[in-house]
């Protein structure tokens, strides 16, 4: 990793023009062609580069024509990819808005516009899936530092990688496998448990109920949960604190209604033997809504939709039989048949030394009423990880109500980039970042402390309790974080490395 950071007083300038970037990158095992490069007008003025790393990785590079101070901020995509997000710059990290240079990639495969969940592209194609479950993240860093050096004369001083979901599992992979690419790392609701990730989306896809009824339900819960945490503000603090019996709505809900609402909150399992370390947490009702029933923007619901076209395409080795959202069977032995090709993209490895030894910084964060990746698999992982504590490297934050990476009944927005920043370039490890929430119209209507976990807000006794500054720190419920479940051998299991 970079050493020092450049000095505000002496950002970096461009010493070529941003037209002399369109050409070949000869980087090693990931040749790239910039096919365009071009000044866009704005607030940063900023050269727009895109091209092509082989054999198909499509990324973005922005590169700040004044006020760039050497860092280098590179997004994970999340779901399936196909698509380049639109990389923003940072705000609040430096001195300036465009301070950083900043790249996303499409993992190496174009979704078509109408169907964002198209896995297609990897039924045949095992370097596409290669590209997808490790590989494009890590190229990319190394060409856009290779691009940033030609434009700049140098290379980025310090690196970040950002991402959620499917993104925050690359964030944790690089950390894992590639541990000399990024000095920080936001590694948010990680997609880690990708063996039995795709199998989760078609247990709560096929125990949906209907919207009206999940209005019905998430009031009986609030109403039955919202004050165990020593205050009723809301939102549910912890949803293992939660132990709301569905079969109390017997008359609003039929028989069928209820027996699907336990399993959707129990998670799966065969005989026992749990499929996923996690379920569906108490107080996230309301975003079933969208993820596991079906609407016009997201047809099946997202949670359809990511497992029948995982099942169909992508988690079987290829060549063997795959399975659908209708057909998949909830077994022991089933999930064993898709270990062999999804332990590629797990980012389960416990080994995170060599990141630790390069001075890497770690920060991994999950909302508690995550509807798309329960948080008790993350809070499983840091157990395994670290025995549960705050490191002098590694921080993990729990966001109380928040929804899949954003979103939620009263915290919206978590965005601890800005603290990992600090951490990196000044030694000051963050001890509470706040968490936000906006109402409809954007207005922010709450703040609230989160704190390092174990760690959790508690209310000083006065004050509104939608204003951060009436919180302090309080120690956590005491949980047990470890969960027993049918994919504990894969924490031993990191998978290939690319080169």
């Amino acid at each position: 990793m970079a050493a020092g950071i450049v000095p505000a007083a002496a950002s970096a300038h461009p010493v070529r023009s941003c037209a002399d970037l369109v050409r070949t990158f000869d980087v090693p095992d990931a040749r790239t062609q910039v096919t365009s490069a071009t000044v866009v007008v704005g607030t940063p003025e900023f050269c727009d580069v895109r091209g092509t790393i082989e054999p198909h990785i499509g990324f973005q590079l922005k590169l700040p024509l004044r006020g760039y101070q050497g860092r280098y901020l590179q997004y994970g995509c999340g779901g399936f990819c196909g698509f380049i997000g639109d990389p923003a710059f940072p705000q609040g990290c430096g001195p300036a808005f465009g301070d950083a240079a900043v790249a996303a990639t499409d993992d190496g495969h174009q979704a078509p516009p109408e169907n964002p969940f198209d896995t297609t592209w990897a039924a045949h194609d095992q370097k596409a899936r290669d590209d997808y479950f490790y590989r494009a993240p890590h190229v990319l860093s190394k060409v856009s530092k290779a691009v940033i050096k030609a434009f700049y004369g140098r290379a980025p001083a310090r690196s970040y990688f950002s991402g959620c979901s499917n993104g925050g599992r690359e964030g944790l992979l690089l950390a894992q496998r590639y541990p000399h690419d990024f000095d920080g790392i936001v590694a948010a609701a990680p997609a880690a448990y990708y063996t039995a990730l795709i199998g989760y989306q078609a247990w709560i896809a096929r125990n949906s109920i209907p919207n009206d009824k999940l209005f019905v339900l998430h009031g009986a819960v609030m109403s039955a949960c919202d004050g165990l945490d020593g205050l009723v503000d809301g939102q549910i603090e912890d949803p293992r604190l939660c132990h709301f019996d569905p079969g109390t709505l017997a008359g609003s809900l039929t028989a069928d209604e209820i027996a699907r609402v336990r399993r959707l909150y129990a998670g799966p399992s065969d005989g026992g033997a749990r499929l996923y370390p996690g379920g569906q947490p108490y107080g996230s009702e309301i975003s079933w809504t969208f993820w596991l029933n079906p609407s016009p923007e997201f047809g099946r619901g997202i949670a359809g939709e990511l497992a029948d076209n995982g099942l169909k395409n992508l988690v079987y080795p290829i060549g063997q039989p795959g399975s659908s959202l209708e057909s998949f069977p909830f077994t022991v032995r089933e999930f064993r048949r898709l270990v062999p090709e999804t332990v590629k993209a797990n980012a389960l490895s416990l080994d995170l030394r060599e990141f630790r030894r390069s001075g890497g910084k770690l920060i991994l964060w999950h909302g508690a009423g995550d509807q798309g990746i329960p948080f008790e698999g993350t809070l499983d992982y840091w157990q395994r990880l670290t025995g549960g504590r705050a490191q002098d490297w590694a921080r993990l934050f729990v966001v109380p109500s928040m929804w899949h990476c954003a979103g939620g009944d009263t915290l919206t927005e978590f965005d601890p980039f800005s603290a990992l920043v600090s951490w990196v370039e000044g030694g000051k490890s963050p001890e509470k970042v706040i968490a936000s929430g906006r109402d409809q119209a954007g207005n922010i209507v709450r703040t609230r402390p989160v704190f390092p976990y174990p760690l959790r807000a508690r209310y000083v006794g006065s004050g509104s309790v939608d204003d951060a500054a009436n919180f302090v720190a309080a120690p956590g419920f005491g949980f047990s974080d470890r969960i027993r479940w049918a994919g504990e051998d894969l924490y031993h299991r990191p998978g290939p490395v690319a080169p």
